[in-house]
């Protein structure tokens, strides 16, 4: 049996999102993180381009791209991740409606979809167009209040691998339904917890909302799950440093990703925030990623513990 190693596998990262949303300047840091960077090619030239592929290709998909559907996209994206010897990232860019069009009229550009009129109709076609990448995307994203050099520093601490830092660590909520992360190292299951879900005045709220996360403390296994889970993460991420490792990713899942995973991951991202070194003589960036709350628009990631100056790259 061989077995694949961080040097043999291929990481193909997938780029798309909305115009205007920081595509293009996704596709130049990660060209400066050593990918081989094809932008919108045609769709039948897309087994081409995978077979050919060195070890590292990003390539950045939208509505321009010649015979662009969505669901050829994500049956592709699904067979590549079939393939044992292939990590594979779908990434969507996105932002709020106006600062897009502030983008818009500083830069002067029209909106792929229309040739004239309103930006926001060609805005809101192409959001339709696009919603299957989005849901379906290991990374949502969004560029509203993020300024190019913190953009940076998300895509090197996620997909850059040989950027200054020791160790990275990314947490994140997820739903069960909704699949099991794939870039997950560690996978913790919530579901056993009192649930906010079945209580009507908290279903529509979220685990970053105190009544909610109050809610799931009182649960008295609560306690005892999450000193488990903070002693686990304290034992592990010296070792993934002794191991070489670039980032972890440590997910805690629960039914809808919205209440008992959320407040898991910002109890946890806080306690390790607090720590002055959560692994010894190691400064470690830590982002926190709600997926499923950034795939609904109602929260985007963030850092816990911000990368140094300084160590990834600042290149322009």
């Amino acid at each position: 049996m061989s077995i694949m190693t961080e040097q043999t596998l291929r990481h193909i990262l997938l780029v798309t999102g909305l115009s205007g949303a920081g595509k293009a300047s996704i596709l130049r840091m990660l060209e400066d993180l050593g990918y081989e960077v094809v932008d919108n090619p045609p769709l039948d030239l897309f087994d081409a381009l995978i077979s050919r592929a060195g070890k590292r290709l990003a390539i950045g998909i939208d509505v321009r791209s010649r015979g662009f559907e969505a669901q050829r996209v994500l049956e592709r994206v699904s067979w590549l991740r079939a393939q044992s010897d292939s990590v594979v990232h779908l990434l969507y860019a996105t932002a709020e409606y106006d600062i897009l069009l502030r983008r818009f009229t500083a830069t002067r550009r029209r909106h792929p979809l229309v040739s004239g009129g309103s930006v926001v109709t060609g805005l809101e076609q192409e959001a339709k167009l696009l919603a299957p990448l989005r849901s379906e995307a290991d990374l949502v994203v969004d560029t509203s209040d993020l300024p190019l050099p913190e953009l940076r520093q998300l895509i090197t601490a996620r997909f850059g691998g040989h950027a200054d830092n020791d160790l990275s660590v990314v947490l994140m909520s997820f739903a069960y339904p909704a699949g099991l992360p794939r870039e997950a190292d560690i996978v913790l299951d919530a579901r056993f917890l009192r649930n906010p879900h079945y209580d009507e005045a908290l279903r529509p709220r979220t685990g970053l909302e105190k009544v909610v996360a109050d809610y799931v403390k009182e649960d008295p296994f609560y306690k005892p799950f999450y000193d488990h889970v903070l002693g686990l993460v304290s034992l592990v991420l010296p070792r993934f440093v002794e191991e070489g490792k670039k980032y972890v990713t440590i997910a805690i899942g629960c039914s809808g990703g919205r209440h008992r995973s959320v407040t898991l991951v910002e109890a946890l991202a806080h306690d390790l925030a607090q720590r002055e070194k959560p692994v010894e003589a190691e400064h470690v960036p830590i982002m926190v990623l709600h997926r499923e709350l950034a795939r609904q628009g109602l929260a985007s990631w963030r850092w816990a513990v911000a990368p140094e100056e300084g160590t990834a790259s600042q290149r322009d």
